[in-house]
């Protein structure tokens, strides 16, 4: 029965027409010669000639003996035109109940709940066949729906906080603005007024600009390639020497041949941690690359002040600095966050225990 379920559509539903078909037959001329058994018990009428020449009358059925023999010869012609097509209609039916009913119940209850928005569940497996590899697609489409939504209500509270911290911290120089345009109506400004008033609308356009960054990260479009890992290690050495002037380096990347990955936003990562690891180490800066279970795993780490705790338990905000620096709002550790959700990974920080503080990015190898 397990290799008929995993049988084609084609062949099964063929071989099970034959069977049926084969054992209708078989059961029509049973019938035949129990009814020509039965016949035979009773007098047929008519003349019988024996070997010698001698011609005999034999005895006529009366009339129920006939009315039997016409039922016997109904009941042979009846069985051989309704059992071969009973046998094809019961051939029909066992397809049905074995090969198509229980594909069907499964992608009517998948298609039913995909209706009603709701994608928390799994189809399960139902053959081997056709019909089962089409409940087998149908199960990584909704798996395909089920993360794609999930991006995109990420995406949704990405730019929800995103809004929210730009909001925050647009006050405070929209607020310094508004208070040095009231000095100048009423005359009372100094020399510095116009200074302030400057720095703070050149903070507002960096602000803009982060803004305007993060939205074009939201837009890139992952582009799988096959990557040489020793141009990642030259590219990895000479962004250190470029972002990261004067520190001892330390670079670890085995030679594990080609990867199949986005070389643009590992780049792109890779140039945020390591920049932002250059501005706070003293003295060395750290770098692993490690491959493992299809995942490439990115570290960064230097012998600085670390990172401060809430950035560590909540990890990167926009707008979240890290020191009080005009130029830097906390957007290269966050572009990192979002460019490895892109590529199907995270961004882990960590306070290392020996001192310093360590950046583990994780892609999705295909």
């Amino acid at each position: 029965m397990e290799r008929l379920k995993n049988m084609g559509l084609k062949r099964c539903f063929f071989l099970m027409s034959v069977l049926c078909l084969a054992t209708a037959l078989l059961l029509t001329l049973g019938v035949y010669l129990l009814c020509g058994r039965i016949a035979d018990r009773y007098p047929q009428g008519g003349l019988a000639i024996d070997s010698d020449g001698v011609v005999t009358k034999l005895d006529d059925p009366d009339r129920n003996e006939q009315r039997m023999l016409e039922l016997l010869d109904g009941i042979r012609l009846f069985s051989a035109v309704l059992l071969p097509a009973g046998g094809l209609g019961v051939a029909g039916i066992l397809f049905y109940r074995l090969k198509l009913k229980a594909p069907i119940e499964i992608l009517k209850m998948g298609t039913e709940r995909i209706q009603n928005h709701d994608l928390d569940f799994s189809m399960p497996e139902a053959s081997e066949d056709e019909l089962g590899k089409l409940c087998a697609a149908f199960e990584i489409m909704r798996e395909e729906l089920l993360r794609t939504n999930g991006e995109l209500w990420q995406q949704a509270e990405e730019r929800k906080r995103l809004n929210a911290a730009f909001a925050h911290d647009l006050r405070n120089p929209v607020t310094v603005l508004k208070g040095s345009i009231k000095l100048m109506k009423s005359g009372k400004a100094d020399e510095h007024t116009l200074e302030r008033m400057e720095r703070y609308v050149m903070r507002v356009e960096q602000y803009v600009e982060a803004m305007s960054s993060v939205q074009r990260l939201e837009q890139i479009q992952v582009r799988i390639c096959d990557t040489d890992v020793f141009v990642l290690r030259e590219e990895l050495e000479e962004t250190a020497r470029m972002l990261a002037p004067g520190l001892h380096l330390i670079l670890s990347v085995p030679d594990f041949g080609m990867v199949r990955m986005d070389h643009g936003i590992f780049l792109t990562v890779a140039e945020n941690l390591i920049g932002n690891a250059g501005r706070f180490a003293c003295r060395k800066l750290e770098i692993d690359l490690t491959l493992a279970e299809h995942i490439l795993c990115l570290t960064v780490a230097d012998d600085g002040p670390g990172f401060p705790p809430e950035l560590v338990k909540g990890g990167p905000k926009p707008f979240g600095k890290m020191e009080e620096n005009a130029e830097h709002f906390g957007m290269g550790l966050y572009s990192s966050s979002l460019l490895c959700l892109k590529h199907g990974g995270k961004l882990c920080l960590e306070n290392r225990p020996a001192g310093g503080a360590a950046a583990t990015v994780f892609f999705e190898i295909k």
